[in-house]
């Protein structure tokens, strides 16, 4: 047997500054929860290969780097799509990065890191 990722959840202060983008990024649906939470779900009918998103409420800031972060890829040209997020409210972060990568970091506007990669991973 084997599992696969069913959910990202991603703890957050602000709730609604962070629905907003993050629905807005991946084109997802929101179910708020009355306890502060926000579920985002792929449009349409769910599928085993687009995860959801879980937003939930921390009432505290981040710390540090993550440890774990999302590799995103764009349906078009991915400059485009780091445009698009950056006017979003996300920002272009150093983690370290040579310059020779095949991906840019980001971060959402509450700091956590993401990357939009060139194209697809391949095996």
């Amino acid at each position: 047997m084997v599992v696969r990722i069913a959910q990202c959840t991603l703890d957050v202060e602000d709730l609604d500054l962070m629905v907003s983008f993050w629905s807005a990024a991946l084109g997802y649906e929101v179910e708020k929860g009355d306890d502060g939470s926000a579920m985002l779900r792929p449009p349409g009918q769910p599928s085993a290969t687009a995860p959801t998103v879980w937003l939930q409420g921390s009432g505290t800031a981040k710390r540090g780097k993550n440890r774990l972060h999302l590799d995103l890829v764009a349906d078009t040209d991915p400059q485009s799509e780091v445009r698009r997020l950056l006017s979003l409210g996300a920002q272009q972060v150093d983690v370290g990065q040579t310059g020779a990568e095949q991906f840019t970091v980001l971060a959402d506007p509450e700091g956590n890191e993401f990357c939009v990669l060139d194209r697809a991973p391949t095996r």
